[in-house]
């Protein structure tokens, strides 16, 4: 093996360790020599590749929280794509599918929602990573797609807070799937994830300030 690709490898080794480590413990409790023994490497090498444990944790967000964020966009573009038409239940049901349906593993939906709540409870320049690069642009997007079927009377702040409202909904099933679960008395299996794609569309629509005819 060369040793730009053992640099590599030992570099995504540390990530993908340091990930686990945040989400599990959250970033105070994690020190590089946790990191570093857990990925089979020295201390060293967190300073070779990263520089401290600070950037490490901002490259967490950038290179995988990112990446799994992007692939939830391409997988709900997709969706939509494959619709015979937009309309306001068709974004709806692209954004459910896309979350609860894939294209994440039960363990990169964990991380993923771990290392975001600790990020909503104790802020640092990851979140606002994630609030640039993906939350803003993801609910400005939604909005262009949805504005043309509401109702004249309402304006961008009741826009965002309609769209706000779908997206915690979906959010919530896709990562309270235990408490759902012990609740319902069923198992997320892939006939109940339709029945609740589809009662999420049905709910959201109830709720949105929709022009006549545009649902």
């Amino acid at each position: 093996m060369s040793s730009d690709n053992g640099s590599k490898t030992t570099r995504d080794r540390l990530l993908e360790v340091a990930e686990t480590l945040f989400a599990q413990k959250g970033y105070d409790a994690v020190s590089v020599r946790k990191i570093t023994t857990a990925a089979g490497c020295n201390l060293a090498a967190v300073n070779y590749h990263f520089g401290n444990k600070k950037t490490l944790y901002l490259n967490v967000f950038r290179e995988r929280w990112m990446h799994r964020a992007q692939r939830i966009r391409a997988c709900f573009e997709e969706n939509l794509a494959g619709c015979d038409n937009t309309s306001p239940a068709s974004v709806i049901q692209s954004l459910a599918e896309a979350l609860i349906k894939g294209p994440l593993t039960d363990e990169e939906r964990l991380f993923h929602f771990q290392l975001m709540i600790r990020e909503i409870i104790k802020p640092t320049e990851a979140f606002e990573i994630v609030l640039e690069e993906t939350m803003k642009p993801s609910f400005e997007g939604l909005g262009q797609l949805l504005q043309p079927y509401l109702h004249e009377s309402i304006d961008e702040e009741r826009t965002l807070l309609n769209i706000l409202s779908i997206f915690s909904m979906v959010l919530y099933f896709n990562f309270a799937r235990l408490p759902v679960s012990k609740i319902i008395g069923h198992a997320y299996d892939q006939p109940f994830k339709d029945r609740l794609v589809q009662h999420i569309v049905d709910f959201s629509l109830s709720g949105l300030p929709a022009k006549e005819n545009a649902r």
